[in-house]
């Protein structure tokens, strides 16, 4: 707890000494088309800020949340939107004896209060997301505690696991949830996770896919052909026969257009996120989705757009922004450094040419990655700064809004922000919008 208390000092200290969002304009305004391209390829890299310079500077100089998400103009159009809880804790080494209770009290508070889902990840050897290795675990904790709540993954890394297992764990999840398990899959990226399987890390992609693809067969109670002993096929079938007759699939997509558009392909459900790209970014690939659905045999308004964003909801916008500051920079830094980690066998001579055009230190990146997240790319301020972006998302066809609400705040914190994250939500039900019209 100590250690944990004289890292935060550190944290808000380092703040205390960064350049003020000024200066950060003036640097961006002096530099050259090169120079330019080189810090936004280097931003690019990081995966905070995939928007152009133009967007950052604008970001720096105003308080305006509609100008820095593009609203030039207010959003009225009523739109139906539905929420849920994501949890991707970044605080894997945790040592207390009640890491968990955040997870399970709003999960009880959830499944009362009309949410749609709760989702969990799946995240190994670091602090990002590390009290999470596996999903499966959690979620049957989940499942027993609540009621209503469709309990899902957000996402399972498919390369690292046999579909078989997978099935079988799930299937457990859902009799004990009765019915109401929901998985969303990803590729992988990081080459540490592949320890478990390093033989599927160059495929990961093609495995997850035909993965998938098996996994719903077994779900179906069809029997599925594998390899066994010797290259002889076996054919198996999945015990114990899960609840639910289809399994409602999401792909995870971080940011590849092909990715939106395989998921329409398959008929399947996409998770996303606004970290790594911009409201127009989002909008291109929404359509390339939805047009991808129509092609193959879909009904392209019935697939399912889920967006995860920090949630933290406030009556005072400038409380709510000292309040999640130094969470957010932790979060974010933790970002950071998996970004890092993963990049250093790649880091080229482009790298040390930018640092020598413009010191863009780590508090740098992230004082202008927490105003610009903070201003128009997350549920964090007052209900009216949140209806906001919940507007302009469901304009964009955003179905489902899973709000990441452990990033470091303490339990009664965040229990007070449910509540009013609660008459959010209750706005953009599909009741509400029914009587409003």
């Amino acid at each position: 707890m100590m250690i944990s208390r004289m890292r935060s000092q550190r944290r808000f200290i380092s703040m205390r000494r960064m350049m003020s969002m000024s200066d950060w304009s003036k640097r961006l305004s002096i530099l050259s088309p090169k120079q330019r391209e080189l810090l936004e390829l280097k931003l690019k890299k990081k995966g905070l800020s995939r928007v152009s310079l133009k967007t950052l500077g604008n970001t720096l100089k105003t308080n305006n949340a509609d100008k820095v998400t593009g609203f030039e103009e207010e959003v009225s159009a009523k739109v139906n939107m539905d929420f849920g809880l994501f949890f991707f804790s970044s605080n894997g080494q945790a040592e207390a004896d009640d890491v968990y209770q955040l997870l399970l009290e709003t999960t009880k508070y959830a499944d009362q209060a009309g949410f749609s889902f709760v989702s969990v990840p799946e995240r190994h050897f670091r602090d990002f997301g590390g009290l999470y290795p596996n999903p499966s675990v959690v979620a049957s904790a989940l499942a027993v505690i609540s009621e209503n709540i469709q309990i899902r993954s957000g996402s399972i890394v498919l390369p690292l696991h046999h579909p078989i297992r997978i099935a079988e764990e799930w299937s457990i999840v859902d009799n004990l949830s009765k019915g109401r398990v929901g998985l969303s899959f990803g590729t992988g990226w990081n080459p540490r996770d592949f320890v478990f399987r390093p033989e599927n890390y160059d495929n990961r992609r093609e495995i997850t896919f035909q993965g998938i693809a098996k996994l719903k067969q077994l779900w179906a109670g069809e029997e599925v052909v594998f390899e066994g002993v010797e290259d002889k096929e076996v054919t198996v079938s999945l015990t114990p026969k899960p609840v639910s007759k289809q399994l409602p699939v999401w792909i995870t997509s971080s940011g590849n257009p092909e990715t939106w558009i395989k998921a329409g392909a398959m008929g399947a459900n996409v998770l996303a996120a606004l970290i790594t790209q911009s409201f127009d970014d989002l909008a291109y690939k929404i359509q390339l989705y939805r047009d991808s659905l129509e092609r193959h045999g879909y009904d392209p308004q019935q697939g399912k757009v889920t967006v995860m964003l920090h949630t933290f909801v406030g009556d005072d916008d400038e409380m709510v922004k000292e309040k999640v500051r130094l969470p957010m920079y932790e979060y974010l830094g933790k970002f950071l450094d998996q970004q890092d980690n993963s990049n250093k066998k790649s880091e080229d001579k482009r790298n040390s040419e930018m640092k020598n055009i413009i010191d863009t230190s780590k508090d740098d990146l992230l004082a202008f990655s927490f105003e610009r997240y903070y201003k128009g790319s997350s549920l964090l301020g007052t209900p009216e700064k949140c209806e906001k972006v919940i507007q302009r998302l469901g304009v964009l066809g955003v179905n489902e809004i899973g709000c990441l609400i452990d990033f470091g705040l303490d339990l009664d914190s965040v229990m007070e922000s449910m509540q009013k994250l609660t008459d959010l939500k209750a706005k953009y039900s599909a009741e509400e919008m029914a009587v409003g019209e």
